[in-house]
């Protein structure tokens, strides 16, 4: 049954898609298939940049060690920026430009400047490796990119065919991006619309070689608008409530902008909500607690983990956190435990929690405040206006609800393809345009997703399914389990038998014995882990922040046969 929340938020965004509503829309056809497209959308970032830093323009940006911009200030460098890229590197529309840096405000400057030049830019996943990031500049053809100390340094000695230009952080952007740096007056913008190519992403790799999911200028700023409209629904509630926030907005980045969530929810969306964005280096949640009181932070994003960590921090009370109102996780499901400690540590907020992949420009799902602590295992209800949600069997037939197949998004924010790879790129769509994003999942009679399970990751037990999910949802259970990771492990007599990694808290003891008596009153027999490691550092990690099971699950299953 909807909630009162749901019929709210339905009766405001009916009002914002209304004849003359912000999010009012209009049909777009891709490969013969209709869907909704915003009609008042910009054509493209260039256009989305120069409008909202204009309407903006005194208010502060970015912060970050070295520098504060205002959208004015970081505009005009922007501006600088492209005009060097197409003086003096030559930059032709449709170029792969790489960044492989870490968060800074000049990596978000490096970004306008080469979209608005018309440039596609390549993400490069900033935590990987040399010969990795190497391959993924070859893979799309790469012609420069742009590169900060470390990510340089890592790239010597590969063949990549890409020129290297350096990108510098903690100063200000014509410091550090010097070397791209041109004059604005003398070098015209070039016309751009919504079909040229604006991004390339990385996909994690977590099944495999990664690949690069490009999109046009209208996916992106489809999936940024899809934002932009549930935080205006979001505001409309408020405001209704008498509730609406009188600070300046303002979020603090600790996941990489190279990630889809970093990307676009965080990023390119606070050009249109004028919010700050207040830069970490790294996560330390320490940090974080600082910054939150020094900033002012409304608004904080990041994996699961993250948030829990504020909320259990030793030292949380020491911290005026009370303008922080919304403790929001992607990229993995947040443990239902989590979720009410977390609301329970700021009563003022709530967390929420979003569901969208690199191949949908980030939109999907949202379950937000009080739908979020009734249904905590959900990632909520599909995006209005533009989300076309369903479940399908492997022939691409639409399941009834309740019944569990392969979640899949139609959307004009879809990516156009894979570059360079055509069979995986049809293997992603059905004919009718759905994506296929490989994991599993149900909708509940409320249109509620919640998700089982990836695809891939399913452990099959002598015949029985098990979700890795479910059985990381009851380890997490315990208090002091601060990580863990399920896979599945071969086994001559029922193919695949539960092996399950974990990390404690840090001065929580935890043995592996104890952890499995505690599952014993949680899991059916099954489902239980027949072998439990524990870990005594953080666990691996993919460029996305989720925990890398593929490797974990190649190092345990070697473990376990040597054994």
């Amino acid at each position: 049954m909807a909630t009162e929340l749901d019929t709210t938020l339905d009766t405001i965004m009916d009002g914002l898609v209304a004849p003359g509503g912000p999010a009012e829309t209009v049909p777009f056809t891709r490969n013969g298939v209709a869907m909704p497209a915003f009609k008042n959308a910009p054509p493209s970032l260039a256009h989305y940049f120069a409008h909202y830093c204009n309407e903006h323009r005194d208010k502060e940006f970015l912060v970050d060690d070295g520098c504060r911009l205002t959208f004015g200030e970081a505009y005009d460098a922007a501006r600088h920026v492209a005009a060097g890229l197409l003086s003096q590197h030559k930059l032709i529309k449709g170029d792969r430009i790489g960044i492989a840096a870490r968060n800074s405000a000049n990596w978000i400057i490096a970004y306008m400047g080469i979209t608005m030049a018309g440039g596609c830019a390549a993400l490069v996943n900033g935590f990987s490796s040399g010969e990795e990031m190497a391959d993924a500049l070859k893979m799309v053809g790469c012609r420069i990119v742009l590169a900060d100390r470390k990510r340089a340094e890592r790239l010597e000695g590969t063949t990549h065919g890409a020129q290297i230009v350096p990108l510098k952080h903690d100063c200000n952007p014509a410091d550090g991006l010097e070397a791209v740096w041109g004059d604005p007056a003398a070098t015209a913008l070039p016309e751009l619309g919504p079909d040229d190519y604006a991004t390339l992403l990385y996909t994690s790799g977590s099944t495999g070689r990664s690949k690069g999911a490009y999109s046009d200028h209208r996916g992106v700023i489809h999936g940024t608008m899809s934002y932009v409209m549930q935080s205006l629904m979001a505001l409309t509630y408020l405001s209704g409530k008498g509730e609406a926030p009188s600070l300046q907005p303002c979020a603090l980045v600790a996941v990489p902008l190279f990630h889809v969530t970093g990307e676009i929810p965080v990023f390119l969306q606070s050009f249109a909500l004028g919010r700050k964005l207040v830069l970490m280096k790294k996560w330390d949640a320490t940090e974080a607690l600082r910054l939150i009181e020094a900033e002012k932070v409304t608004y904080f994003t990041g994996v699961p983990l993250m948030s829990y960590e504020i909320a259990t921090h030793p030292d949380r009370d020491k911290y005026d956190t009370s303008t922080c109102t919304s403790f929001a996780a992607g990229g993995a499901p947040r443990p239902t435990d989590h979720v009410e400690k977390i609301h329970k540590a700021f009563p003022g907020g709530f967390p929420l929690l979003g569901y969208g992949l690199t191949e949908t420009n980030a939109i999907g799902c949202g379950n937000f405040n009080e739908n979020y602590l009734a249904k905590p295992t959900s990632t909520g209800k599909a995006s209005r206006p533009l989300v076309d949600l369903a479940i399908l069997d492997d022939a691409g037939n639409k399941l009834p609800t309740g019944e569990i197949g392969e979640v899949s998004i139609r959307t004009v924010a879809n990516f156009l393809g894979y570059w360079d790879n055509r069979e995986a790129t049809q293997e992603a769509f059905t004919e009718d345009m759905y994506f296929r994003t490989g994991d599993l999942g149900r909708l509940d009679e409320d249109g509620y997703l919640f998700i089982v399970d990836r695809k891939k990751d399913i452990i099959i037990r002598g015949g029985e399914n098990i979700s890795c999910l479910e059985v990381e949802e009851a380890i997490y259970a315990h208090d002091d389990v601060a990580e863990c990771s399920v896979f599945g492990l071969p086994d001559d007599r029922y193919g695949e038998i539960v092996g399950a990694v974990y990390l404690t808290r840090d001065g929580a003891s935890l043995s592996e014995a104890e952890l499995a008596a505690f599952l014993e009153t949680h899991l059916p027999p099954f489902k239980r882990p027949a072998h439990i490691w524990q870990e005594h550092g953080s666990l691996p990690r993919l460029g996305t922040q989720k925990i890398d099971r593929k490797a974990l699950r190649e190092q345990y299953s070697k473990d376990f046969a040597a054994a």
